[in-house]
């Protein structure tokens, strides 16, 4: 009986360590994401950021066509 006792105590024993390594494993795996999360949040645009800057220069583009267009149509008119 000593020696099934004996037994069960070192599994759970061993048990134990591996769901704490395990839970540690996690936990570390977990912090390394988040910290991947706030770079990837910190480095890029939103889509709102993106479509202002877009739009600007789409505007600054329309403006050149413009300017284009009229000196185009004065090398016509000499």
């Amino acid at each position: 009986m000593i020696e099934a006792g004996a037994i069960a105590a070192a599994l759970i024993g061993l048990f134990s360590a591996v769901s704490t390594r395990l839970h540690n494993r996690l936990h570390d795996l977990d912090k390394r994401v988040d910290v991947f999360e706030l770079r990837i949040a910190e480095n890029y645009l939103t889509k709102s950021e993106f479509s202002g800057a877009l739009e600007r220069v789409e505007q600054h583009m329309v403006r050149i066509e413009n300017k284009l267009d009229r000196l185009a149509n004065c090398d016509r008119n000499l």
